[in-house]
């Protein structure tokens, strides 16, 4: 990327403006509106140009140079400008649109003083920019517009919830109290793949809506203020009676039943303006979007599991989506995953049933793979009818609509042959209603269509015309358009005996925008003919190829043909327009079929990844919410085994009702907690999604919500502390969780003091157990918690039991001579029995003295530390300590007291004065007095 802007800036085209035309367009650009959002490019047609504030944007953004800026004017008028490239435009185009949320687009046209906006686009609303942004790129997900009016009370917050989805056509709307986290609206901007938000201007002011407002940025959303008055339902139904397709009282029944989020709805009418583009008319559906339709993710959840991709992957597989994706239809297979993979599934059996088509897939290899040929060759059919439907079609997308429905037959009998134990289930999801669509009244009357009016035959050639058979007036003019081809050869030939010159080798016939219908000679022939060039042709131009001459003759059929040429293409252009009607009215059937293919598509492709996976994936069996245990048996996180250099160690995870619900996971840093807890998470995501899950056996009970605090780094640039981050985030799991959900938490209280940290982890352990009871994975550095299990023990009766709390450990091995740490990166049940810090700065080559000091102070600190007491008669180890101790307090007081003593007694020795073997003998005495007292003082035994 930045060789290429190198090279871009090595060849920025030239701002080239005389003083006039910069005058005009200096006191035009003082009119715009200040918009600090808006990034506004000038098209001058070669090249764009950006001016002000936007063009040292795009220097440093794009460039990462401000040498790109040049000054327009002078004075205190002066404007610097940067020129963009046609290529560069595209980049900042899709960077703005696609990547970021902080910027929205606009384009003008014009010359001097006189421009006009022409595009305008923003994330949420990629508008007129679509052609520029899919011309060479796949859609991968599609955006959606959501407004949000909120209505706090004592009991909290209700939200009424709008949304258009501008591609898929789709209203919908959501009205639900949320808490003071806004938990509800972060997982329903997740799920809707939400690039940009509206919210009514004075909510702004209130410190409820700072929150908000940073479960927005969370969520990476853009948000747009818009006046109150914009949030009107008045004329609401009659507007939606225009847009949805169907009659209009489902929709006064729809929009009834809902107090505050038609408002939001009609802000988003207003601000789409979806009212002033016809073509949108009867296209629209509308639909109550229901929050617990589908698996609850947040924006930390989505982050910590890495569902889907980000910038910094180092490659694909970094990513579930990445690594889930192989697709093959161009773009829709590739939308419908990431939208499954934001909307993982909360029916049983709607899971089994995607399970059992990937199970039908896995077994059956051949049937895979037929489908999977037949179904590269489909096009993006869902993009080809939104142009149709935007009006911003050609007969090149009817044909690759035509070439994706003649693959229909090839599909239906690859799946005809499948005869395993899920026929049945393939006829009802595909091949019933493929049938249906491909009848004569459907799919089969488009390709009769498509065959009668486009020459199929010019595609070789890359043409796309009609066919000239396929209209009266269109076969007259082909007709006269070949007669006077043949008279212009007929003519040629003539001439070319006339002059007595070989045809084409010496005189040949060129036709040019230029001069139309030309004969040429080359400069060597010339001095041949140049009597007859004189007197009988007209001599059009000499150049180095040759000499361009005419006769009257050819002038006059050359117009003629020309003219004919004109009428046929004008002729051609209103049956093109009449054939993309006409296939507009097969919106509906291109719709579901598009739909049964992506589908289709995706559920290929988990099967791909399931089968041909090293140590293939598992189906795993799926058990209602209250239902059954979590168990993974040789569970492995997806991402991190398909890396390159990674031999992956499974484990076992077994989330048992009453035994082991919650469970706390202690072990050395880089030992595997992290990844353990979050394969975890991302095994029963993928389940849910209806894929196979990398396990050797899988059990699971669906869940409703996953919650993950996974590592809080600093978000400082928002004024927020890692430790305020790590308390607003275990906030909303405290708040937004219940016994059906999912917690993984790792490393909690790391950004306080350690006696705080610990207090707060134990606290809130507390409150999931005992409260919440959902299924948890606690990964702590805080050893001390182990001892929750250990009390759970001591208190049969008590709530606790029923949840059920264990401790598991990451192995790791220190040999006991050369004291290198090994991590094993095994899970094993029981509390980690020591503290790995040290080793693992030992292996991060920490200079020695720095390692031997921390020895020593940590050696104090536990031995010291009333964590670290456990009582005389406890001989054996116990659950809650970091090591086996057979110390009390009085133990403890009485060698320390005595260590003291020795050491006092050492060094007021006056060695300086004293003869050596007087010196050795001194302390060798006092060395076996400490000695006979350890006895009796086993803290002091561990010194000898």
């Amino acid at each position: 990327m930045d060789d290429n802007i190198f090279e871009e800036q090595n060849k920025l085209p030239e701002l080239k403006l005389d003083a006039k035309q910069a005058r005009g367009f200096l006191s035009f650009y003082k009119t715009l509106p200040n918009d600090p959002r808006a990034i506004r490019l000038f098209d001058r047609r070669d090249y764009y140009t950006a001016h002000g504030e936007n063009a040292t944007f795009i220097a440093k953004t794009y460039y990462h140079t401000t040498t790109a800026l040049r000054q327009l004017g002078s004075g205190s008028d002066a404007l610097s400008g940067v020129s963009v490239s046609k290529n560069m435009f595209e980049t900042i185009a899709r960077d703005i649109l696609l990547e970021r949320t902080d910027h929205t687009l606009e384009l003008y046209e014009g010359s001097g003083s006189n421009w006009r906006l022409v595009k305008s686009g923003t994330p949420g609303n990629l508008g007129s920019f679509e052609d520029v942004l899919f011309a060479n790129n796949e859609m991968q997900d599609t955006p959606a517009i959501v407004a949000l009016c909120p209505n706090f009370s004592e009991n909290g917050c209700t939200v009424g919830l709008g949304y258009v989805d501008l591609t898929k056509r789709e209203f919908g709307l959501a009205e639900f109290l949320d808490d003071s986290h806004f938990t509800n609206v972060e997982s329903a901007l997740v799920a809707l793949g939400c690039k940009e938000c509206i919210l009514p201007m004075e909510t702004g002011k209130s410190s409820e809506c700072k929150t908000l407002h940073d479960a927005l940025t969370r969520c990476g959303v853009m948000l747009t203020e818009r006046k109150k008055t914009e949030f009107k339902t008045r004329d609401l139904v009659e507007d939606l009676g225009r847009l949805v397709k169907g009659p209009i009282e489902p929709v006064r029944d729809l929009i009834s039943g809902f107090e505050i989020a038609p408002s939001a709805l009609g802000a988003l009418l207003s601000y789409a303006e979806l009212l002033a583009d016809d073509s949108n008319y009867g296209n629209y559906s509308v639909r109550r979007y229901n929050l617990d339709s589908y698996m609850r993710l947040d924006s930390a959840a989505m982050r910590a599991l890495n569902v889907l991709e980000s910038k910094t992957d180092a490659n694909k597989n970094f990513s579930l989506f990445g690594l889930m994706n192989r697709t093959c239809t161009a773009g829709m297979g590739k939308r419908l995953l990431h939208m499954w993979l934001k909307q993982p599934l909360l029916d049983v059996n709607e899971i089994n049933a995607r399970l059992d088509l990937v199970q039908a897939f896995v077994e059956d290899t051949a049937l895979r793979q037929d489908l999977r040929q037949h179904l590269k060759r489909i096009s993006d059919i869902e993009r080809l009818m939104h142009n149709i439907e935007k009006r911003r079609a050609g007969l090149q997308h009817i044909v690759k609509l035509y070439q994706s429905s003649v693959r229909l037959p090839y599909i239906k009998s690859a799946l005809q042959q499948y005869d395993g134990q899920f026929s049945s289930l393939i006829k009802e999801r595909y091949l019933d209603p493929m049938d249906y669509l491909t009848d004569d009244d459907h799919l089969n009357k488009f390709i009769a269509l498509v065959e009668t009016a486009v020459d199929l035959d010019q595609l070789e050639n890359g043409e796309y015309m009609i066919s000239s058979s396929y209209d009266a007036a269109l076969s007259a003019l082909k007709k006269e358009q070949e007669s006077l081809e043949r008279q212009i050869h007929s003519l040629h030939k003539q001439t070319a005996s006339d002059l007595d010159l070989p045809l084409d080798k010496a005189l040949k016939l060129d036709k040019g925008t230029q001069f139309g219908h030309v004969f040429r000679i080359t400069k060597k022939e010339e001095p041949k003919i140049r009597k007859k060039l004189t007197t009988q042709f007209i001599v059009l131009e000499t150049r180095k190829d040759g000499v361009k001459f005419t006769s009257t003759k050819l002038k006059k059929l050359g117009d003629q043909y020309q003219k004919i040429l004109e009428e046929y293409k004008n002729c051609q252009k209103e049956l093109v327009n009449r054939v993309v009607q006409t296939s507009a009215t097969f919106c509906e059937v291109f719709k579901s079929l598009a739909g049964l293919l992506s589908e289709l598509d995706v559920l290929l492709s988990f099967a791909d990844l399931a089968s041909s996976c090293p140590t293939p994936y598992t189906r795993p069996d799926i058990n209602p919410p209250e239902v059954g245990d979590i168990i993974l048996e040789g569970s492995r996180h997806p991402c991190v085994e398909a890396q390159d250099w990674v031999n992956f160690i499974p484990n076992d995870c077994k989330l048992i009702r009453g035994k082991s619900w919650f469970q706390i996971i202690t072990g050395p840093n880089m030992g595997g907690k992290s990844t353990f807890i979050r394969q975890v998470g991302v095994n029963i995501l993928m389940a849910q999604v209806g894929s196979f899950v990398p396990c050797d056996k899988a059990s699971i009970s669906v869940r409703d919500c996953i919650f993950a605090r996974v590592g809080a780094g600093d978000c400082q640039l928002r004024g927020v502390s890692t430790f305020m981050q790590e308390m607003l985030e275990t906030a909303s799991i405290l708040k937004g969780a219940t016994d059906k959900s999912l917690i993984i938490i790792d490393e909690l209280g790391r950004g306080t003091s350690t006696y705080d940290g610990f207090g707060l982890a134990w606290a809130i352990c507390e409150h999931l157990v005992e409260i919440i009871r959902a299924p948890t994975l606690f990964a702590t550095h805080f050893h001390e918690l182990t001892a929750l299990a250990h009390e759970n023990e001591n208190h049969e009766i008590d709530t606790k039991q029923i949840v059920g709390v264990a401790n598991y450990h990451v192995s790791a091995h220190i040999d006991s001579i050369s004291r290198k740490l090994t991590m094993l990166y095994k899970v094993e049940p029981g509390a980690c029995d020591q503290s790995f810090g040290i080793h693992v700065a030992e292996f991060a080559n920490f200079p020695e003295s720095v390692v031997a000091l921390a020895r020593e102070k940590a050696a104090e600190l536990e031995d010291f530390s009333p964590s670290a007491v456990i009582s005389d008669d406890t001989k054996e180890e116990e659950v809650g300590s970091k090591r086996k101790r057979e110390s009390d307090c009085s133990d403890i007081s009485r060698g320390a007291a005595r260590a003291h003593q020795f050491l006092k007694e050492f060094s007021d020795l006056p060695l300086e004065t004293m003869d050596l073997k007087d010196a050795l003998e001194r302390v060798k005495k006092m060395k076996d007095d400490l000695e006979k007292d350890a006895v009796s003082c086993s803290w002091l035994q561990q010194f000898f």
